[in-house]
């Protein structure tokens, strides 16, 4: 499997002979039961998981159950995930195909109408604790993230998806040039282990993005903390859907947009 990172020969400064480490970018190809329907910019770690986050996150995947099996094989060309899913999965996948270039920094590529946007989500209850999130509980998370992103730590390039605990201990961090990317590979990650999405919240080293914010209102997140802003949309997802914002997370801040109440910072 490619390596996440590779080093380069650099010249510091114009005149230092150095070496650096950089992330790796590859063209990751996810093909459904034969059929191709996404290329993506992506880091070359945990791609099972990401197929099967990707899957789940966009609609594309009603449970887990529906997804047989999952290989990986590079080609010259970049790396290739076959998908097999369910009968009713894949024509479900043919009503709504897409022919997407997937960029690190997109969250719409490829979509060719404004009638395909899914942009309400069903509202769920808050467990209690969500509720009351307190900012200090986002800002412990958020700390506590930093230390566990090692491909970050050595080249600067990488965003990173964290699960964190009511408490908000973080249990499990996930990398990738792309935030979206980072946070399929967390999501996939939870549901291959069959964990429970209601019983933690999501945080992330971004900003709230519209397609951040409808992945986690999918897949039943109750909270999303991000270290920077969030967009408008994504405020108006977060309403909508019931689910806890906060953004600015810093470690003399956190501002709540949406969720549990009034906002308060």
């Amino acid at each position: 499997m490619t390596e996440p990172v590779r080093r380069v020969d650099v010249l510091r400064n114009g005149r230092d002979a150095a070496h650096d480490t950089v992330a790796v970018e590859a063209p990751v190809a996810l093909v459904f039961n034969g059929i191709s329907h996404a290329v993506m910019m992506a880091t070359p770690a945990d791609l099972e998981a990401f197929a099967l986050g990707f899957a789940l996150s966009e609609g594309l995947l009603l449970s887990k159950a529906e997804c047989y099996g999952i290989d990986i094989a590079e080609s010259p060309a970049g790396i290739e995930v076959q998908i097999e899913v369910a009968t009713a999965a894949e024509v479900r996948l043919k009503d709504n195909r897409r022919a997407l270039a997937g960029r690190t920094g997109c969250g719409l590529c490829g979509i060719d109408s404004l009638t395909r946007l899914d942009l309400a989500p069903d509202a769920k209850p808050l467990p209690a604790w969500a509720a009351t999130l307190p900012p200090e509980t986002v800002q412990k998370a958020l700390a506590n993230m930093a230390g566990r992103q090692p491909i970050n730590a050595s080249t600067g390039a990488c965003h990173a998806a964290g699960w964190a605990t009511p408490d908000g201990v973080i249990v499990d961090v996930f990398e990738d040039d792309g935030r979206h990317n980072a946070l399929d590979k967390l999501l996939g990650h939870r549901a291959q282990r069959g964990h429970d999405n209601g019983a933690g919240f999501v945080v992330m080293s971004s900003r709230a993005s519209y397609e951040l914010v409808r992945k986690c209102a999918r897949l039943g997140v109750p909270a999303l903390a991000t270290i920077s802003a969030p967009t408008s949309l994504a405020i108006d997802i977060a309403q909508q859907a019931g689910l806890v914002l906060y953004g600015f997370v810093r470690a003399n801040q956190a501002v709540r947009y949406a969720g549990g109440g009034a906002p308060v910072s």
